[in-house]
C-alpha cells in the first residue's frame, strides 16, 4: 500500500513540474507488454479464452498497459531529475560500508562438500522411447509449428506448458550443466536436439541472452567482479517413466556406497567408482563451497548434524540419492571488505540512492499531509 500511494505521490509531482511522456513511446512500451502477454499462451485460443474468464477485452487489457506505461515513465523521469544516480569513487564506498555494516546483508553459511550421486535410471527401450519421442516433437517445430503451441500440447512441465514453455530468464550457474550449455552456448532462436537431464529429455530454445542487471542498469558481478550471464529460455520436457524396480535399484546402489565410504580411508575413491554426478566437480568428487541457504530443505536438514570429515545419510533429491561428505564448513559472517570490494562502488551507489529517494518521497508526503490539514 506505501508503495502504491508513493507512486501516485511521484507521479502527481511529475505532473505538476509538467512532466510528459510521448503517446509514441506509451504505445510502444504498451505494445511490447502485450505481445509478451499473447506469448505465454500455447494458442490465440487459449488466451483469448483467458480473457473471457476475466471479464476483459484486449482493447481494456491495452488501454491498461498504456496507463501503466505513462506512470512507469512519469516516474523514472521525475526521480532521474530529482534524484540523479552518482557512483561513489572506490575510497567513498569503502568509507560508507566500514560506516554502515549493518545495512549490508551478511555473507550465508557455507558447507564444502563431496558427493556421490547415484541417479535412478530407466530401462533403456523406455529411455529410448523418450528420446525418440523428443525427436518427433523437435520435428514438428523445425517443420514449421509454434514452439509455445507444441509446448502446450506435449512438455510433461506443466507450469511452463500453460505459457508456451516460457521459463523466463535464468541466471548461468543455476541450471543443470547440460541444459545451461544448450541455453548458453547454443543458437538463439534456434531449437536445440534432444538433451538429457535429470528431469528428462528437453528441447530448449534461447530466446536473449544479457548480463544480470542490479536496479541501477548496472551489470551484477559475483564476489570475483565477474559479470553475471542470464537468459531467457523456453522448453519442451519429455519425462521419463521409472518403475519401482529402477528406483530401488539406484537406492541399492547409494546404500552399498554410503557403507563402503564410512570404512573407506579415501571418499574420493568410493565417489569415482560409484557417482554420476553431472555438475562440476574434482575427481575426488568435490563440489567446492556452497550456500547452505541454497541447498534443498530435506538436504539441508540432512546436512545440519554431520560434523566435519563425517559422511551423511543417502539423502534423495530431484537428481537421485546421494551421499555428502562435508569437508569444511564457513558459518554466516559479516562480509570483509577484501569479499565485496569489486562490487562496492555500484552496490553503496544503489544504496546511497535509494536513500535519497526515500528522503524525497518523505518530503512529498509531507507537502501532501500539509495540504490535506490545510482542507
Amino acid at each position: 500500500l506505501n508503495q502504491l500511494i508513493d507512486e501516485k505521490l511521484i507521479v502527481a509531482e511529475a505532473k505538476r513540474q509538467g512532466v510528459t511522456v510521448a503517446d509514441a513511446e506509451v504505445n510502444r512500451q504498451a505494445a511490447d507488454v502485450l505481445q509478451d502477454v499473447r506469448g505465454r499462451f500455447a494458442t490465440p485460443a487459449a488466451y483469448q479464452e483467458q480473457l473471457r474468464k476475466e471479464n476483459m477485452t484486449e482493447e481494456r487489457l491495452m488501454e491498461r498497459f498504456r496507463d501503466e506505461a505513462r506512470r512507469s515513465a512519469m516516474v523514472q523521469r521525475l526521480v532521474v531529475k530529482q534524484v540523479p544516480k552518482r557512483t561513489p569513487s572506490q575510497t567513498e564506498a569503502e568509507i560508507y560500508f566500514k560506516a554502515h555494516k549493518d545495512k549490508f546483508p551478511k555473507a550465508p553459511a557455507e558447507l564444502r562438500m563431496s558427493v556421490i550421486q547415484i541417479p535412478a535410471t530407466a530401462d533403456s527401450a523406455t529411455e529410448a522411447a523418450a528420446r525418440v519421442k523428443a525427436e518427433g516433437i523437435r520435428k514438428r517445430i523445425v517443420g514449421g509449428e509454434k514452439f509455445a503451441k507444441v509446448a502446450g500440447e506435449t512438455s510433461d512441465d506443466e507450469t511452463s506448458a500453460r505459457s508456451g514453455g516460457d521459463l523466463g530468464y535464468l541466471v548461468k550457474g543455476t541450471m543443470d550443466p547440460a541444459f545451461e550449455k544448450s541455453v548458453f552456448e547454443g543458437k538463439l532462436n534456434s531449437v536445440s536436439e534432444p538433451l538429457r537431464t535429470a528431469y528428462g529429455w528437453h528441447l530448449v530454445e534461447g530466446l536473449d541472452r544479457d548480463t544480470l542487471k542490479t536496479a541501477a542498469g548496472r551489470d551484477s558481478t559475483d564476489a570475483q567482479g565477474t559479470p553475471l550471464l542470464e537468459a531467457h529460455v523456453r522448453h519442451i520436457l519429455i519425462r521419463v517413466p521409472l518403475s519401482d524396480d529402477d528406483v530401488a535399484r539406484a537406492r541399492a546402489t547409494a546404500d552399498r556406497a554410503r557403507a563402503e565410504a564410512l570404512t573407506a580411508k579415501d571418499f574420493g575413491a568410493v565417489a569415482k567408482r560409484y557417482s554420476r554426478y553431472a555438475g562440476p566437480h574434482a575427481d575426488d568428487g568435490d563440489i567446492g563451497f556452497l550456500s547452505v541457504a541454497t541447498l534443498q530443505p530435506n538436504i539441508r536438514a540432512g546436512l545440519d548434524t554431520v560434523r566435519v570429515g563425517g559422511v551423511s545419510e543417502v539423502l534423495v533429491n530431484q537428481a537421485g540419492f546421494n551421499v555428502f561428505k562435508i569437508t569444511d564448513r564457513k558459518p554466516e559472517h559479516e562480509y570483509t571488505l577484501e569479499e565485496v570490494k569489486n562490487e562496492l562502488p555500484a552496490a553503496v551507489g544503489e544504496m546511497m540512492f535509494r536513500e535519497r529517494l526515500d528522503e524525497y518521497v518523505k518530503g512529498l508526503r509531507a507537502k501532501a499531509q500539509i495540504k490535506i490539514n490545510k482542507t
